[in-house]
């Protein structure tokens, strides 16, 4: 009889890619994939250690489990990732019943850990070894042993994947641990990104994006003495046959560079959508973090993004209630929100990292009412200029990849026809009634209504003969739209 695997994933898409190479290699062990961790052979839970309360939830889970994994101890229990490789020994003694503890370098060696525990009944753990020339090496080795098997069941649909093209970080913010959790900055070799690109287009693949902590400090060196960078790199699988769009995601606004944002301009499958995260609207506080750019110099990236990248969406992350965040540092995130027009914002609440640098030189000063309050505030200007934003695109005809069913169609509260969901171009949600037939497939839509988060359109269609209508594909070589609202939207 098959094996059973149980998975679940907290965090960043980097994790839900972990989570997919994961489960490509127990697949080739005979594992097959089981909907409930009661019905696995083995349970495992892919970590994130960004904010507490993911870390949280992962030891509830864990703990739902203590009297099952009593009760079956020929069953196997793994923590992996981030929080497994910041906290090896915390999940030991409060979860003793954790049979393998796996960190981010060591995930290749994953099907050898779980048997190792099932013979000897010892735990396993396999982490990386610290920021030096042997976790360097250490890193590279776990790039490709376990990258190019991939499992097309865990991802979003099965024609969208994530591709890693580095790994690690050294900007070292002061309030992030991905430095200590994920390692050194290194970034894969280019013709290696472009195999993996090849292959996941000969299985279906039509959306890839491209991932890194931060994905535009790409930068390789290869033998000839040539550098390629992220906009030599998005020259060099542009024209994959079956590709039809690609992202790239997460930026780093100092790395922003005008040949990337000319890259992003002049070829025509890359989406125009850019996430830049600022953090916050303070120069004080953004030296506290670490961010290593001022305020101006944020407002100057953008307007080179807009000025380059016409159209261009572009979205940030703020911070609140950062240590030391006064009512005075916050009014000024407001300031920066209200004036940047993002298409949309991922606002968080300052959580204290323990082995933060942040942890160590800062009290974490604010409460959790006023963090609570801000976030809130902040999200409310953000919510405001996502409204404008998409309302501006009423009566516009617009590119969807067709993604699926809607959340609402899913969860039965949809009425009348199929109700699917799928992107723009410049990441923009987009719902409408379709046939399940265009699932996957890019779609002329035109915008009839919107609210902050959603446009809500129609299948664009022309008449032939009689009152038969037929939906217009996207082309690929349609060209794409600039939104008609000045300033241009930012997501």
């Amino acid at each position: 009889m098959a094996k059973k695997l149980f998975i679940e994933t907290v965090g960043c898409q980097m994790n839900v890619l972990d989570s997919e190479l994961v489960v490509g290699a127990l697949r080739r062990q005979g594992y097959q994939l089981a909907m409930d961790a009661a019905e696995a052979d083995v349970i495992l839970f892919n970590t994130c250690s960004v904010r507490e309360h993911a870390e949280e939830k992962i030891y509830s889970s864990l703990g739902r489990l203590r009297k099952h994994m009593e009760e079956h101890p020929e069953k196997v229990l793994g923590v992996l990732g981030c929080m497994a490789q910041k906290d090896q020994e915390i999940i030991l003694k409060r979860a003793p019943y954790v049979d393998v503890v796996c960190g981010t370098g060591q995930l290749g060696r994953i099907a050898e850990l779980i048997e190792n525990a099932r013979t000897t009944g010892r735990p396993q753990l396999a982490l990386s070894l610290g920021r030096t020339d042997a976790s360097r090496l250490e890193v590279e080795r776990s790039f490709e042993s376990y990258d190019p098997a991939r499992e097309p069941s865990m991802r979003p649909t099965a024609f969208q994947a994530f591709v890693r093209i580095m790994f690690g970080c050294d900007k070292f913010c002061t309030y992030c641990v991905v430095p200590s959790t994920r390692g050194p900055e290194q970034s894969r070799p280019p013709e290696h990104i472009l195999a993996e690109v090849q292959g996941l287009a000969r299985q279906g693949a039509k959306e890839i994006t491209l991932l890194g902590q931060t994905v535009n400090s790409y930068k390789f060196k290869n033998n000839d003495g040539r550098t390629t960078t992220l906009a030599g790199l998005l020259l060099l699988i542009h024209d994959t046959d079956g590709i039809e769009r690609i992202k790239f995601v997460t930026n780093y606004p100092k790395d922003m560079t005008d040949e990337l944002l000319q890259a992003v301009r002049d070829l025509p499958k890359i989406c125009k959508y850019l996430h830049v995260p600022v953090q916050s609207g303070c120069d004080e506080v953004l030296k506290r973090m670490k961010r290593n750019y001022t305020v101006n110099y944020y407002r100057e990236m953008l307007q080179r993004c807009r000025e380059i990248v016409p159209g261009a969406a572009i979205s940030s992350d703020f911070i609140v209630g950062f240590c030391g965040e006064s009512e005075q540092a916050f009014q000024k995130s407001c300031d920066l929100i209200s004036e940047s027009k993002f298409k949309n914002s991922f606002i968080f609440k300052y959580s204290a990292r323990p082995g933060t640098k942040a942890d160590d030189l800062y009290p974490d000063d604010i409460d959790e009412e006023t963090k609570k309050r801000r976030n809130n505030d902040l999200l409310a200007l953000q919510n405001a200029n996502s409204l404008l934003d998409h309302r501006a695109k009423i009566g516009q005809t617009v590119d969807v990849l067709v993604e699926g069913p809607s959340k609402a169609a899913l969860k039965g509260k949809a009425v009348g026809p199929l109700q699917l969901t799928g992107r723009t171009m410049t990441d923009h949600i987009a719902v409408f009634d379709g046939n399940e037939r265009l699932i996957g497939n890019s779609v002329r839509m035109v915008v009839e209504e919107a609210t902050a988060f959603t446009l809500f359109c129609r299948v664009a269609t022309e008449v032939t003969t009689g009152a038969r209508e037929i939906a217009v594909p996207a082309s690929q070589d349609t060209p794409w739209e600039e939104p008609r609202r000045t300033p241009l939207p930012l997501l």
